[in-house]
């Protein structure tokens, strides 16, 4: 593993530090997750193959936070291994307002009865329920340009200098890719 860095999903951040880094893409992302209850998840099974799963999410406290049934099998999966990705609930149609959000990190499971208790006291979620807390490496944001004919991928990572979008058509060239540091 050496070489790897920042850049490569090492280091993790709240997502308070999101909005602190770039507060205009993190209410972005942080509406498409809210416009709808349910999202997807990725997690890892015990052998390493992918497994999806519904799941509520709820941002508070400057964290964002994953909710589910105990003894569920993404709780099982990520309390063995913490790795996921998230994607926003796109909604009805084929419209994707917004664009297509997804996010990724570590979730950390909570079982400290004092947070616990704060979260239920600002969330009254049925209960009984399994709690994670979420660590991000990546946050990204999926638009198209329907006249330049071309996908847009702006993405943020702890230790980005700041926003880095990425822009390809359906030709062979590579990506144009920019930063933006505002």
């Amino acid at each position: 593993m050496t070489g790897l860095g920042p850049h490569d999903g090492l280091v993790t951040t709240s997502w308070g530090d999101v909005e602190r880094a770039q507060p205009e893409f993190a209410e972005t992302v942080r509406t498409r997750f809210e416009a709808f209850r349910h999202h997807v998840l990725a997690t890892l099974r015990a052998d390493g193959s992918p497994r999806t799963s519904g799941i509520e999410t709820t941002f508070r406290f400057g964290q964002l936070w994953l909710g589910s049934m105990p003894g569920a099998r993404k709780s099982q999966d990520l309390r063995r291994d913490p790795r996921f990705a998230l994607s926003a609930n796109p909604g009805p149609g084929t419209g994707m307002g917004g664009g297509d959000v997804r996010v990724a990190g570590h979730a950390r499971w909570v079982d400290d009865p004092a947070e616990l208790a704060r979260f239920v006291d600002a969330v009254t979620p049925p209960e009984p329920f399994e709690l994670f807390r979420v660590e991000l490496t990546e946050v990204v944001r999926t638009t198209v340009d329907e006249a330049a004919e071309q996908i847009v991928l702006t993405s943020w990572r702890p230790g980005y200098p700041g926003l880095r979008t990425q822009r390809r058509g359906n030709g062979a060239e590579p990506p144009e890719v920019t930063w933006s540091t505002d």
